[in-house]
């Protein structure tokens, strides 16, 4: 005879994206996010400027362990500013990238894992 499973409440542990309906501006402010990830040139740029020593990096140190162009990767981090991942301050000849605080977190909260 088989012992029935108690019920549990499963409600505290649903993902944000299907306790409530997405508006579409949220919608397409995610996708563009997404979208932008979705190279795994981006997100290793990504990862390697946060684990930079002072959490920022120039195009010139990211060229060569990509093993990618120096345009190549400043069309790569071009979308990734225009998605809102990273922001950029010209110095002298060369761009120097940091993370945008919160951008990570705002797909981590969106996805409901805290894992990311």
């Amino acid at each position: 005879m088989s012992t029935p499973l108690p019920l549990t409440d499963v409600s505290s542990c649903s993902s944000p994206l299907v306790r409530t309906p997405m508006g579409s501006a949220r919608a397409g402010d995610l996708a563009l996010r997404f979208k932008a990830l979705a190279d795994p040139a981006r997100l290793r740029l990504l990862s390697m400027i946060a684990a930079h020593e002072s959490g920022e990096a120039c195009v010139c140190d990211l060229t060569e362990p990509l093993g990618l162009s120096q345009p190549t990767v400043s069309h790569h981090m071009k979308v990734l500013r225009e998605a809102g991942m990273v922001t950029g301050d010209r110095r002298g000849t060369w761009v120097y990238y940091r993370l945008v605080p919160g951008a990570l977190d705002t797909l981590r909260n969106a996805l409901g894992d805290d894992r990311l």
